[in-house]
């Protein structure tokens, strides 16, 4: 039961939820979770921390970025909860807005290295295309 314990003080912030929310459509690295939900990298990473010390998500190192995804445990220990949690998703406005900024970041022609070059280039596009 402590895992369970974990796992709800891990939900137990505004921050958290959104990675979670995102995390749960794509699989990202820290600059492009800070460049969607307008954090700062430090924030970041150690909201990304704490979910993946609860054992909600996993990362996987790709050359110089770490990618982040939901852990399958998670998804498979937890299934009502996820569930729960998707259906809040779609009534919450921040986690909706969250959600499109991705989608379109996702549907650009940058990546990691564009945001580590010229983040805000990659900003003013999401912007422009809201």
């Amino acid at each position: 039961m402590i895992w369970l314990v974990e796992v709800f003080k891990a939900l137990g912030d505004e921050n958290r939820l959104r990675i979670l929310n995102i995390l749960m459509h794509y699989e990202l690295c820290v600059c492009e979770l800070e460049l969607v939900l307008d954090l700062n990298q430090s924030n970041v990473s150690r909201h990304l921390a704490k979910l993946r010390q609860s054992g909600i998500i996993n990362a996987s190192k790709d050359a110089q970025w770490i990618h982040y995804k939901i852990s399958d445990r998670f998804l498979r220990d937890h299934q009502h909860l996820v569930a729960y949690l998707k259906h809040m998703y779609k009534v919450g406005e921040i986690y909706d807005y969250d959600l499109n900024r991705c989608v379109i970041y996702k549907n650009s022609p940058y990546n990691c290295q564009n945001i580590t070059n010229d983040k805000q280039m990659v900003i003013d596009y999401i912007s422009h295309a809201i």
